[in-house]
């Protein structure tokens, strides 16, 4: 299992997901990306890629992906290259469609928009080659859930991915707080992650019924 961090690579963001993913029985990498996660995605996907490698080396047929954020990007970039690699994929948050927030950053403060930024404007060419790791393209199962309170991720459906089971968290529980930045926190993210991971094919349609259990998942 890699999780990976979002632009800014905070890793401490992750602990607690990481812990629920342990308790869960799973071995557990987060993943340190340079240059705070802010340069160039493919080069993020190499980081990547030679920790895939060593889980492989170490005995594991395969490896799941965590990507929260645009963490979601590189872990899309890595299954459109090498699909047989990865087993499942959950994405927390993606902007898989880009941001309008890097759009306006990248159009009105360039300085304050790295390599990273630039390439999460919508429409840009990095976007635009996610589409060839869709579940459509690749047969990787992929679970894509975001907050209707994303201020960072604009919309906050750019999260949608084609070919994945796509849920927005306030359809399953109405009062669900989180923002972008609490995603990782968040109990039902944390329970939906774990469900995703560990449940037969194809993943059930979550509904308000199961608010209450997903959030018991993270303990």
């Amino acid at each position: 299992m890699i999780v990976i961090p979002g632009y800014g690579g905070s890793v401490s963001m992750l602990d607690r997901l990481a812990s629920v993913l342990r308790q869960s029985g799973r071995t557990t990498v987060v993943l340190a990306l340079p240059d705070d996660a802010t340069g160039d995605f493919r080069g993020q996907e190499q980081v990547l890629a030679a920790q895939v490698a060593k889980s492989l080396a170490a005995g594991a047929p395969s490896v799941d992906l965590v990507g929260y954020s645009a963490g979601g990007i590189v872990a899309a970039l890595f299954v459109a290259d090498e699909p047989s690699k990865v087993r499942r994929v959950v994405t927390i948050g993606a902007p898989l469609h880009g941001t309008g927030l890097a759009g306006l950053a990248a159009g009105f403060i360039p300085s304050a928009c790295p390599t990273a930024c630039q390439q999460m404007v919508p429409g840009s060419a990095l976007v635009k080659s996610l589409s060839a790791a869709s579940p459509n393209v690749t047969g990787v199962p992929w679970l894509s859930m975001w907050t209707s309170h994303d201020e960072v991720v604009t919309p906050a459906d750019s999260a949608r991915f084609d070919g994945a089971d796509n849920v927005e968290l306030q359809n399953i529980c109405a009062d669900d707080p989180a923002s972008h930045t609490t995603l990782p926190d968040d109990p039902l993210v944390d329970g939906l992650t774990v469900k995703a991971l560990s449940s037969a094919l194809p993943l059930p349609s979550f509904s308000v019924s199961d608010c209450s259990p997903l959030r018991a998942l993270a303990g």
